[in-house]
């Protein structure tokens, strides 16, 4: 065939031989490579993630049966400390479902779907494929992270959630009894700050999410990136507890998980919850960018 001919034969934009001018295969888009929704499927597909979900939302049946079975053995309690005030109704009950898991559990389950994600992929020996399929670095990292973060704000939102709803059915809809102080607040005026709560306890976990999400890039074992995202909050945590630091410990990414605690006071303070937000906000935009760096040179033959 001459080059008028072949010329003549070939759609606009591409060359001869069926590609295009920048070289890629006709037809080839990359923002069309590894949608959403495949993703989403795929990781709820896991059974880590169906374990952990079944988890989240059975635990604060168990403790709503706890408390029923343990309500008749002992004295009742005279201090108001918030596990004290848990059956006092559904909010109180939240409060307390929330207190004793976000230290632990809900990080557990932030560091999994982040620190899973990818590192997985490259233990399978997948990670290879989809870039060959091709589907651009960043793009691929782009869409892990999303769903990782989506599944991370489901699990951190379903728990007290269904606390609350396990609370009200088993302890009523009562008024809101404040810790350490007792003073009552009305339900209808803590609930929204309730959703504060909720938001910042996500924002909280951002770090968690950023580090399991770099380790994630950086190695071939899921185990190793969870793990090292959930030793962050127990080293966080004991140096939280060294007073002798003083003023420093404000930068720990541990420091403010707690603050949240202030929104439910009878006068709440939300100037800890913005100080958290802040440090949190700086340190997973940080971890988040050099995780892309990372992924950008990394070999993932080898």
């Amino acid at each position: 065939m001459s080059d008028s001919t072949a010329a003549l034969t070939t759609p606009p934009g591409s060359t001869a031989g069926g590609l295009a001018e920048n070289g890629s295969a006709r037809g080839y888009a990359p923002g069309r490579t590894l949608p959403l929704t495949v993703e989403i499927v795929r990781q709820f597909k896991r059974r880590r993630t169906l374990v952990m979900f079944g988890l989240l939302l059975a635990l604060p049946w168990i403790l709503v049966i706890a408390f029923k079975v343990g309500a008749g053995s002992g004295q009742p309690g005279t201090s108001l400390r918030i596990s004290d005030l848990a059956v006092e109704g559904g909010l109180n009950f939240a409060a307390f479902a929330l207190s004793v898991s976000a230290s632990f559990l809900l990080v557990v389950a932030v560091a999994l779907f982040c620190g899973d994600s990818v590192a997985s992929e490259a233990s399978w020996s997948s990670l290879r494929y989809l870039l060959a399929s091709p589907i651009p670095r960043d793009r691929l990292l782009r869409q892990k992270l999303v769903v990782a973060m989506g599944y991370s704000a489901a699990a951190v939102i379903c728990l007290p959630v269904m606390a609350l709803l396990a609370g009200t059915l088993a302890f009523g809809w009562n008024d809101v009894r404040v810790p350490g102080t007792g003073e009552t607040i009305a339900a209808l005026d803590v609930l929204p700050r309730f959703g504060v709560v909720i938001g910042y306890a996500l924002v909280s976990q951002f770090v968690v999410a950023a580090l399991a999400f770099l380790l994630s890039v950086s190695t071939d074992s899921p185990l190793g990136a969870v793990g090292g995202a959930v030793g962050l909050v127990i080293v966080g945590n004991i140096l939280q507890a060294v007073e002798a630091l003083g003023s420093l410990r404000e930068f720990l990414p541990t420091f403010w998980n707690n603050a949240w605690l202030d929104a439910l006071a009878p006068q709440p303070s939300y100037e800890g919850m913005l100080k958290g937000v802040a440090v949190a906000v700086t340190y997973s935009a940080i971890l988040a960018a050099f995780a892309f760096r990372r992924f950008r040179s990394k070999d993932v033959v080898s």
